[in-house]
């Protein structure tokens, strides 16, 4: 997503590094390729969510378990992972996180003939596993060559990022949801229980495929990993001093900054989460599943479009204002959405992802500026807030099923009016 190639989960950030020669061409292709996987299984959800939904007859609050579940792990995982990275290395960490996240995907095979739960537990495993790679992978765009240019190597990186979660929604309308042909509720209950088994069996299975081959991926990817001749990375001992929590909440730009991080991924998530179904409403596009697929696509696009957009921007505006002007469009974006109909309420809620873009990168600076010897610790707290993206779309999912899908994206708008309180009272943070 747009803010999975900005962080480095829990880990403590590099201290010197020792190379094995100057030419790391082919260990940053590997890299890069890493971030476009773990961009496209994340984006690949958008897609699963309205499918499982429909094969299972689940509430909006149900089907939101699946991003309940993916993005809880981040919580749940992020520090364990940052421990795993400091006792087996990041070249070894990337490597397990690849394979964790194979399985995950493996678990999809049983999990058609099994049961929306066992789904559940599959997701919960890839995200450990995609959290775990990103712990481990993320600090290796800095070292791969030259540290003057390591800010254009991270720029190719999240653009890679971006590129997988934008082809993620078209490839799995493709793989997945053209091969579905699911039928409404009304018409499910109107088949014998054995039936119904039968037919869940048959539309769940349309995600074996595409998942098997992607931990095939995986696991090629991990054995790629594992002989790529990398620089290793260590660390300095931690600063002595004041590192608790309570050091940490005197920085009133980073507990402002976790809770803009937590409900900026949280609305990100969320509205993709439930495009397809808007997408499907009647007063929107009245779309079927496989052709809003196709759409999500532009979502995604427009994040990694306003990356480069705003680079370009924040090289004479300050950050804090671009969020304020960013935050604000996405703001109206979403209220033409709410009350708007047809295309006009389709091609706003799709504007939305470009505005998105600099978002993650721009509010995690913001509230790690000037925290010194505190900065691994409050990266790690970041990471954890993460968790907004499990949380947010589950209250969506409660207020879609009670007023209307439509109504429901109140939700991330009033996400997105906190961000814009925070960028405008740290306006001016990079002048003090």
């Amino acid at each position: 997503m747009g803010f999975a190639s900005n962080t480095s989960a829990a880990a403590p950030p590099p201290h010197a590094v020792t190379g094995r020669g100057a030419k790391q061409t082919g260990p940053l292709v590997i890299v890069t390729i890493l971030f476009f996987m773990w961009g496209l299984l994340t984006s690949l959800n958008d897609v699963l969510i309205p499918h499982l939904k429909a094969v299972y007859t689940l509430t909006y609050v149900q089907a939101m378990l699946v991003q309940f579940c993916f993005f809880g792990a981040y919580f749940i995982v992020s520090l364990p992972a940052g421990m795993l990275i400091r006792r087996i290395g990041y070249q070894s960490g990337s490597v397990a996180g690849l394979v964790i996240a194979a399985a995950g995907c493996a678990l999809f095979y049983p999990a058609a003939t099994s049961g929306y739960a066992l789904f559940l537990f599959a997701f919960f495993v890839l995200a450990a596993g995609i959290t775990t790679l990103q712990v481990a992978a993320n600090p290796y765009v800095t070292v791969l060559g030259d540290p003057a240019t390591a800010s254009s190597r991270l720029t190719l990186t999240q653009a890679f990022n971006s590129l997988g979660t934008t082809v993620a929604p078209t490839l799995g309308g493709v793989l997945i949801l053209s091969a579905s042909s699911t039928l409404g509720p009304d018409q499910i209950r109107l088949l014998s229980a054995a039936e119904q088994a039968v037919y869940r069996a048959k539309e769940a299975a349309t995600v074996q495929g595409p998942y098997l081959a992607l931990a095939g991926a995986l696991l090629l990817l991990a054995v790629l990993f594992a002989f790529a001749r990398l620089p290793r990375i260590v660390h300095q001992d931690d600063d002595k001093g004041e590192t608790g929590l309570r050091a940490l909440l005197a920085h009133r730009n980073l507990v402002l900054g976790t809770i803009g991080i937590f409900l900026y991924v949280g609305g990100e998530v969320s509205i993709g989460s439930f495009l397809i179904n808007f997408l499907g409403e009647n007063t929107v596009a009245a779309l079927t599943p496989a052709a809003a697929a196709h759409y999500v696509s532009y979502y995604w696009g427009g994040a990694m479009i306003g990356r480069f957009i705003g680079f370009a921007v924040m090289r004479r505006v300050s950050p804090g204002k671009t969020l304020v002007c960013n935050a604000a469009c996405a703001f109206i974006l979403i209220l033409a959405a709410i009350f708007g109909k047809g295309q006009l309420a389709m091609w706003a809620i799709l504007a939305v992802g470009l505005f998105n873009s600099i978002m993650f990168p721009t509010i995690f600076s913001m509230a790690l500026h000037r925290l010194g010897k505190l900065t691994g610790h409050a990266s790690g707290v970041l990471c954890m807030a993460i968790v907004g993206g499990a949380l947010v779309p589950f209250a969506q999912g409660a207020l879609a099923d009670s007023i209307g899908v439509q109504w429901s994206f109140f939700v991330p708008a009033a996400c997105y009016i906190f961000i814009l309180y925070f960028g405008l009272a740290h306006a001016d943070l990079y002048k003090k």
